[in-house]
């Protein structure tokens, strides 16, 4: 861990129960260190791929992940209400909320940043509104674990760069694999962040919940409608995997 902070267990996940201020503070800690450390953001969607047959692709690279992991954060107020089913507390600290406060808060001003995905255009409008930050960016191909050559230039990007923050922006399980595979290269310093679609919700390219949905724990829903063709499978079929997990299995 990041700190000392209290922590829950929850479905076999080991969550640090933080708040927001007291994140940003580890992070901007662990960002100084030569020694890689990174930060990943447990949702319904990355626990019911933990529990999946380790047959099934990456899903055993994903579980070392995360076990590598030096900070987990639940992700999900779903997760958090069903873990107090089962009688643990466990506190939310969303990624798309923790990497706007990096940037608007300040944490980040004459920071070396790397941004590993997304597009060019995403580099250019994000120096463009934080140019106290200096942000290099590297766009890696899509489907990066399927090419050794893309995780090895994404760690020779990250050796060059120094960076003190390094952004995974793209999806699980290949950020958070991704991450394991820089700390356990050695010689690399600074913390990373398996942050996801965060950046682009911090542009407005895509809109988040109304403040009234997120309390209502109806994020999901919200995006669901939002991209419907893209997003139906995560919600109604693999989401709802949770329950059983929550309800079948030792919490």
């Amino acid at each position: 861990m990041l700190t000392d902070a209290p922590t829950a267990t929850f479905l076999g996940v080991t969550f640090a129960n933080l708040s927001f201020d007291e994140t940003i503070e580890a992070v901007k800690h662990r960002s100084r260190s030569e020694h890689f450390s990174y930060v990943v953001t447990p949702n319904v969607d990355h626990v019911v791929l933990l529990h999946e047959s380790a047959e099934k692709g990456r899903v055993s690279q994903f579980r070392d992940a995360y076990d590598s992991a030096d900070l987990r954060l639940c992700d999900s107020r779903v997760l958090q209400l069903l873990a107090r089913f089962r009688g643990k507390k466990l506190d939310v600290v969303t990624g798309s909320d923790l990497t706007a406060l990096l940037f608007e808060g300040g944490a980040l001003a004459g920071a070396q940043v790397a941004l590993i995905g997304g597009d060019l255009s995403m580099g250019k409008a994000l120096r463009a509104r934080f140019p106290s930050v200096q942000i290099e960016q590297h766009v890696p191909p899509m489907a990066i674990l399927s090419d050794p050559d893309a995780v090895d230039r994404i760690e020779a990007f990250v050796r060059a760069t120094r960076a003190q923050y390094v952004l995974l922006a793209f999806g699980a399980p290949q950020s958070e694999i991704v991450a394991a595979r820089l700390k356990a290269a050695g010689g690399i310093g600074g913390v990373g962040l398996c942050i996801g679609a965060s950046i682009e919700f911090l542009l407005g390219r895509k809109s988040r919940a109304p403040s009234w949905m997120q309390r209502a724990r109806l994020e999901w829903a919200f995006r669901l409608m939002s991209e419907p063709r893209r997003l139906w499978r995560r919600y109604l079929v693999i989401g709802p995997r949770i329950f059983l997990l929550t309800f079948s299995r030792k919490a």
